[in-house]
């Protein structure tokens, strides 16, 4: 079977540093490109970075008909495997989905802290079908196998030419991240480490109610919110993302010294 081509600026991304591990979890349909930015000023930082391609994701859309929720997470799992054989601690750092992703994974393997952005607690209405379609998502990707996006709203509009990320939903996808959010939400009391919450006030797709409703659920004691004004959803491409990057690192570097004190 041919390899699938893997879209210019698609690529997974590594840059080797310290023994802090910061692994980089892009959202539905997106790709590393999206992360990268973080990962490069977080390398600057020193930390040994990893941004991780979901399988299905930065080549085809019908790619990503043939992937299930639980492929997207033994990605996840694969990139935690290889930093911690590199790192003393390893953080998970997740935007929309990929959030949801690094919450599951925490959930279930003691990192050393998560990071989740923009992440959807169920499936966004206005990007998606409605709560009523939405039980109805797996028949109707048979009949209907993409749905296509709207027009993003953008306050940093320069960032527009070089996203890279598909200009369709794969609906049977849609059906896969329906679950895996399903799966996310009944793990979340299972989430007792570190977690820093970040959502942008201006963000249309997933309103900002998401991010209570996870703070919520959490089970860590030690959980913090982050919110930000002026980003659309994609908050590490818009907005001040300079702020946002310094603001995670800080996260990072708090965390890491306590729980070096406490090894």
């Amino acid at each position: 079977m041919k390899k699938p081509q893997i879209l210019p600026g698609a690529e997974p991304f590594y840059y080797p540093g310290d023994e802090i591990g910061c692994l980089l979890v892009h959202g539905f349909t997106g790709t590393p490109r999206e992360m990268r930015d973080m990962g490069q000023y977080l390398a600057a930082e020193g930390r040994n970075v990893l941004g991780v391609r979901l399988p299905g994701h930065g080549t085809r859309p019908e790619d990503m008909i043939d992937t299930r929720w639980g492929h997207w997470l033994a990605a996840v799992e694969d990139g935690w495997n290889l930093l911690q054989s590199q790192c003393k601690q390893v953080f998970l750092i997740g935007l929309s989905m990929g959030g949801a992703l690094s919450l599951l994974f925490a959930s279930r393997i003691p990192v050393s802290g998560v990071v989740a952005m923009s992440t959807p607690y169920e499936l966004p209405s206005p990007g998606f079908h409605r709560q009523v379609l939405s039980y109805f998502l797996r028949p109707l990707s048979f009949f209907v196998p993409f749905q296509r996006k709207g027009e993003g709203h953008w306050f940093n509009p320069d960032v527009i030419p070089s996203r890279v990320t598909y200009p369709v939903n794969p609906v049977r996808s849609i059906h896969e991240l329906k679950l895996l959010l399903a799966e996310t939400r009944k793990a979340l009391p299972a989430v007792s480490v570190p977690a820093l919450l970040v959502h942008s006030k201006d963000d249309l797709y997933v309103p900002i109610e998401n991010l209570e409703k996870y703070h919520a659920a959490i089970g860590s004691e030690d959980k913090q919110k982050l919110v930000i004004e002026k980003a659309n959803h994609v908050v590490t491409r818009d907005g001040d993302t300079e702020a946002l990057f310094a603001q995670v690192s800080a996260f990072i570097d708090r965390v890491s010294q306590t729980e070096g004190r406490h090894a």
